[in-house]
């Protein structure tokens, strides 16, 4: 309040400095009021101060104003100045000339505006202590958000603004406030020259070839290359410091993410009951993400993970508000490897459609625990799926992995095995569980089951970027802390997909399913992870330090191979996957084990699986694994 109070004064003294002003010009002489003269001097704050107000010119902070408060200024000095202009020629006082009315509010413009101005840049620090400069910085994209962009920076005083970056030939050799402005093929002489630190990418509406490209032909310069935010993101139409971000996933992978089908979507999950398991995980986190907005009725999220599953419900209900999405949520804590637990709560809330993305993944810590990933990847899947069929689910979709292929690890072969149990399940009018639950044979031919009114789908695919346990995520960590970067081969080599594509996937196999089917991915080309490695330490701007460059920032480390880890993933077991409605999505033939002969071997590797018999889990998965070797 003192604040706006003395800003007030200000002004009003600059109202009086700009009458006298008025005055002196219109007189030709140094003017000493008199007469009627003052009641334009009593007049002119009257009038301004409340106008001021009015406008919110009181209300604005110095330091972060721009056009829009000079702008709101000099509209509330027009008025304030037609106003007097207009008393003026109304009661015509004696001594004082009409023209003041006219001179008068052009030098309060003046006056008001450089204080504004000044205040700005002293608050900003400019006239103050300087700041830690940050680096030395170039924008690439000289529209709208790179101005603000360099506005930021200006007022921030964190970065030396350097120049802009355009492709559009009539920016080129031009300036933005005084800022120049580069062509593209000018940048690796401007980063020599200048001792550029930073590039910053500031096209929020650029397509993903463009910013490709563009992070391709600068992958090879040693400046930290960053981005801001999407158009969504920038809305409120202004820009700091804390935008910049590190480069997209999707920037790091290099391909354009696959679309789903919008439209299908929304008719499969539109006012549904759907069951999300693992919902507090990096997968089933983001599958609940993307079916609120597709409205389902109901949401139910099961995880074992209490700070996962509260983190998650918290997210869905502030973004249910903010989109007036009238969805409910349901957090459930339990364990799919509880079958009572799950039986109560299919029977409680009777999902249309189920989302199973609860697994255990990590290859070297299934490898050591093998008899827990059996129950949790392999029982988990049957317990759940069980559980659908006895409610008359509508369709059940398992979250498997191209880890499933010929694997060689108990992680990849029990995904395996559990959608064997899936293959197996979608063939049986009425599956019968008699002989899981009792001894080998007690149930004959296992009796009738539920009637199978489910349709069950699997969706494979490789490796998730920025998921918990994802190389993405480590290598960032492994940058911040100097190095080294950890790979386990030089010529390990994995397909990759973004959390939201992933995600995305699953709900449209869900959507495309009939029954039985194993949907894959056309992932484009593997990426090695070595040069996956480089790509991140030379577009955070660094160099990286091997035998013919030992000066170098950043080390990449060969650790070896971890137990059961592969080279190369696969997709498919089969050849000739056939094509589906979805141009990127596949439908691989896999080879199934009929109920009748897999029931009873479920059975023994869940005794196998209590008892932690590894060399017996081995035999057996090898047994119905295409791949696996004990």
């Amino acid at each position: 309040m003192v604040k706006r109070l003395v800003v007030i004064a200000f002004d009003v003294a600059m109202s009086l400095v700009a009458t006298w002003t008025a005055f002196t010009l219109r007189l030709d002489t140094p003017h000493w009021p008199g007469g009627l003269q003052w009641y334009v001097y009593a007049v002119a704050p009257l009038l301004a101060v409340p106008i001021f107000i009015r406008f919110g010119l009181y209300r604005a902070i110095f330091r972060y104003s721009g056009q829009a408060a000079m702008l709101a200024t000099a509209k509330a000095v027009s008025v304030s100045g037609l106003l007097l202009l207009g008393i003026l020629l109304w009661q015509k006082w004696p001594g004082v000339p009409r023209t003041v009315g006219a001179l008068q509010p052009l030098v309060f413009l003046l006056l008001v505006g450089a204080s504004r101005a000044i205040a700005r840049f002293w608050l900003a620090g400019v006239a103050g202590v300087p700041k830690r400069l940050q680096g030395r910085l170039l924008i690439f994209g000289a529209g709208m958000a790179g101005a603000q962009t360099a506005s930021a920076m200006g007022i921030s005083g964190q970065y030396v603004m350097l120049g802009f970056i355009d492709d559009d030939p009539a920016k080129v050799g031009r300036s933005i406030n005084g800022v120049p402005v580069f062509a593209a093929g000018q940048v690796p002489a401007v980063v020599e020259q200048q001792g550029v630190t930073d590039i910053l990418l500031a096209l929020p509406s650029a397509s993903r070839a463009r910013r490709n490209g563009i992070i391709d032909s600068l992958r090879s310069l040693p400046v930290h290359i960053r981005t801001l935010p999407g158009l969504a993101d920038l809305a409120s139409g202004r820009v700091t410091v804390r935008d910049f971000r590190e480069l997209d996933v999707e920037d790091l992978l290099g391909r354009n993410p696959v679309p789903p089908d919008l439209a299908l979507l929304a008719r499969s999950l539109a006012g549904q009951v759907v069951l999300v398991t693992g919902a507090g995980g990096s997968i089933g986190g983001e599958l609940c993400r993307q079916i609120v907005t597709h409205r389902p009725r109901h949401l139910v999220l099961f995880d074992h993970n209490e700070f996962g599953l509260y983190t998650i419900h918290a997210e869905l209900e502030a973004m249910c508000a903010a989109l007036g999405l009238t969805v409910e949520l349901q957090p459930v804590l339990g364990s799919v490897g509880s079958y009572p637990g799950l039986q109560a709560l299919f029977q409680a809330h009777r999902p249309a459609l189920v989302y199973h993305a609860a697994a255990y993944k990590h290859v070297p810590l299934v490898e050591s625990n093998a008899g827990i990933g059996i129950a949790n990847n392999v029982f988990g899947t049957l317990n759940v799926a069980r559980a659908a069929l006895e409610a008359g689910t509508g369709r059940f979709v398992l979250v498997s992995t191209d880890k499933a292929v010929r694997p060689t690890n108990i992680m990849g072969a029990s995904k395996r095995m559990a959608e064997l149990v899936l293959q197996a399940l979608s063939t049986e009018s009425a599956p019968s569980f008699a002989a899981i639950d009792g001894p080998v044979g007690e149930a004959g031919v296992y009796g009738a089951g539920p009637v199978n009114r489910t349709c069950f789908t699997t969706v494979r695919f490789g490796n998730v970027l920025d998921s918990s346990g994802s190389v993405v995520p480590l290598f960032r960590k492994q940058l911040e802390e100097g190095g080294p970067l950890t790979v386990t081969h030089l010529d390990v080599t994995r397909y990759f997909m973004t959390i939201p594509e992933a995600a995305q996937l699953v709900l449209q196999a869900g959507a495309m399913a009939q029954g039985g089917e194993v949907f894959v991915l056309d992932m484009g080309e593997p990426v090695k992870i070595y040069e996956l490695a480089e790509r991140m330490v030379r577009l955070s701007g660094l160099s990286l330090r091997d035998e013919e460059h030992p000066e170098g920032d950043i080390a990449i480390s060969i650790t070896g191979l971890r137990p059961g880890e592969k080279l190369y993933e696969e997709l498919l077991i089969g050849d000739n996957p056939e094509p589906t409605a979805h141009p990127r999505i596949m439908k691989a033939r896999e080879d199934s084990v009929p109920w009748a002969r897999l029931a009873p071997e479920l059975h023994a590797l869940q005794a196998m699986a209590a008892q932690q018999g590894v060399p017996a889990i081995r035999q057996l998965l090898s047994r119905h694994v295409q791949g696996y070797e004990a």
